[in-house]
């Protein structure tokens, strides 16, 4: 490729498209999860979202592991959101940003699996849970216990090695699976989110 059509090629790509369209320039440059219009996403491939997006109703509630833009979106369709963070300093800064409706935890990875175990806090059963945190393998392990019969576990960066285990795990109790592969808010690389469910699921699969 020559240097004009890679200088037109530059220009067509910022002044539209789909890294433009999507939010991914803006999302990019300001090293936050968001759209074009700058409302927080959660940070998951796009197709992914797109796809959550159009099918999601209006939920009960969430279960996150790890915090951010993506806790905020969820609070925005759900009633009720869950979250642990292990990062004090990140979980400072979400914190003042969450609205009323979303309970965040702050705990450290240094004590046992108090971390994966905060999704047991009492009996609650989630419409979706989203694996996005630390530990991720053992995450899934308590995932699967607590979520509702309907329910979707939603699984980042699935298509890491260090995750085959959680990935077989909820192959093996009878989840199918959809991936999506694609760009994501912020970094220049592909990544995949994996969608995880049972027959008459919340997202109508």
């Amino acid at each position: 490729m020559n240097i004009i059509k890679s200088i037109k090629l530059a220009k067509s790509l910022i002044s539209g498209g789909p890294l433009k369209q999507d939010g991914w320039l803006r999302s990019y440059y300001e090293g936050e999860s968001i759209d074009l219009m700058g409302n927080p996403i959660p940070w998951i491939t796009y197709s992914a979202l797109d796809f959550i997006s159009k099918r999601i109703p209006k939920i009960e509630n969430v279960f996150e592991y790890g915090s951010g833009n993506g806790t905020i979106w969820w609070a925005s369709r759900s009633e009720f959101v869950r979250a642990v963070e292990h990062d004090a300093s990140w979980y400072k800064k979400v914190l003042k940003l969450l609205p009323k409706n979303v309970e965040l935890f702050y705990q450290e990875l240094d004590y046992g699996t108090d971390y994966e175990e905060k999704i047991n806090t009492d009996d609650l059963k989630y419409d979706v849970i989203v694996i996005d945190g630390r530990r991720r393998n053992n995450c899934v392990v308590r995932s699967i216990k607590r979520l509702k019969d309907d329910g979707v576990i939603i699984l980042d960066n699935s298509d890491r090695k260090e995750y085959e285990e959680g990935v077989c795990l909820l192959n093996n109790s009878g989840f199918r699976c959809i991936d999506f592969s694609g760009f994501c808010p912020i970094v220049n690389f592909k990544s995949q989110t994996s969608i995880f469910y049972k027959n008459n699921n919340i997202l109508g699969i």
